[in-house]
């Protein structure tokens, strides 16, 4: 008897709709729900035994790290009287305190077009309620032009109003309103005393109003200004001055300006615990100069003296001091009757008069001398020392009016 073969078989796979699919297979008619996997329940479950048997073990474990205990906040004592006098200062004197980004013109070559981009930094201060900014000459001495920004973060284009290299000061004007211009107050520099503490408000690396501070170190340095002549009666102080703190204010612990910080020295750039400050008694001299006449006109004496010359004719000679090589016609050291050196027929040089004092200070080389009139200013008189032959004189010069 014969066998019909069996009926084919259908799965069930699932659709796109959600409805089941016959597919021919070998052996049934019927459908058939697909079985699920029981693996992924498996891990989920051996994942959560994991899990428990960890934080039991955590629990109960001799080991295992004490809870974090809440700290509570100790209140703040009182501050120290100097803490409290310090932040008093800053706050006094920092609205006074500007910051100095000096520009460049440069060119795009594609456009032709010329800009002005930032070239550097600075900073300075407010010498009146008119808008006049007191920095260092060499924070602006390339710059095409300079913005000013002030204590509330306005920002101002200066105008230049005068320099002297001299001394390294120079003075800007802003037009801001007199209520954003609180000056500065203005104290002496030459009653330091060296021990004394000192404040340096400025911006450093172009951080915003940053105070240090320290002591005056030494008094009566000397440096050299931008133009190579030295400037005088500088103050040292190990308050912390970094490159952007030019032209900021030194100041005293009675909130005074005592100096206008100007350079530091160190082989790497950075404060290395000396810095310098030209002292207020010559900036106040020299800044209200240039706000009267928009320049500064220095003394001279009308002689010519050279540094490399000098050394060669001190060996020579064995004598000390500033040889006069030369005497200006129609200047007071000529209605003085200095005299400068001289050449015979046969090329020899004679000495002329060798300066051995300038405004009773010892004399040794021509900067002494230009150093020694810094405290005068034109058509005053100073008394000179000089060396005529064999003999000292003392002969009365009236200064005339430099460049």
């Amino acid at each position: 008897m014969s066998r019909e073969p069996d009926a084919p078989e259908f799965f069930v796979y699932p659709s796109a709709t959600g409805r089941p699919v016959p597919v021919a297979g070998p052996t049934s008619t019927r459908f058939r729900e697909p079985r699920r996997s029981i693996l992924p329940l498996l891990a989920i479950v051996a994942f959560l035994s994991v899990m428990v048997t960890s934080v039991i073990w955590r629990l109960t474990s001799p080991d295992r790290p004490p809870a974090v205990e809440s700290r509570k906040v100790t209140p703040a004592g009182e501050l120290a009287a100097d803490e409290r006098s310090t932040i008093d200062l800053f706050k006094a004197a920092s609205p006074s305190v500007v910051y100095i980004t000096t520009l460049q013109q440069r060119m795009d070559f594609r456009t032709r077009n010329v800009m002005e981009i930032p070239a550097g930094s600075g900073s300075g201060f407010v010498w009146d309620s008119a808008g006049h900014i007191v920095t260092n000459y060499h924070v602006v001495q390339r710059a095409n032009g300079a913005k000013v920004t002030l204590s509330d973060h306005g920002t101002y284009t200066a105008k230049l109003v005068g320099v002297s290299a001299l001394h390294d000061v120079a003075v800007l004007s802003i037009d801001a309103p007199a209520a954003k211009l609180p000056p500065i107050r203005v104290g002496t520099s030459h009653d330091l005393q060296v021990g004394q503490k000192v404040f340096a408000i400025g911006n450093p690396f172009g951080l915003d109003q940053t105070l240090t501070t320290g002591i005056v170190s030494a008094l009566g340095r000397t440096i050299q200004s931008p133009t190579g002549r030295p400037i005088e009666e500088v103050i040292q102080t190990d308050a912390a001055i970094n490159p952007g703190n030019s032209g900021g204010p030194l100041l005293d612990s009675s909130n005074r300006l005592i100096g206008v910080n100007t350079a530091i020295y160190s082989p790497t750039g950075s404060s290395a615990g000396i810095g310098f400050a030209v002292p207020i008694d010559t900036v106040k001299r020299v800044v209200e100069e240039i706000i009267l006449t928009g320049k500064y006109t220095p003394p001279v004496l009308g002689v010519a003296m050279d540094a490399r010359v000098n050394e060669l004719l001190a060996k020579r000679t064995g004598k000390e001091g500033a040889f006069v090589l030369g005497v200006t016609p129609g200047s007071g050291a000529e209605a003085a009757g200095l005299r400068g050196a001289a050449q015979d027929e046969n090329g020899q040089i004679t000495i002329g008069d060798v300066i051995q004092k300038a405004g009773g200070r010892r004399v040794r080389t021509p900067d002494d001398v230009y150093s020694g009139l810094q405290k005068f200013r034109p058509d005053d008189s100073i008394e000179l020392e000089v060396l005529r032959d064999g003999k000292i004189e003392t002969i009365k010069v009236k200064l005339g009016r430099g460049d």
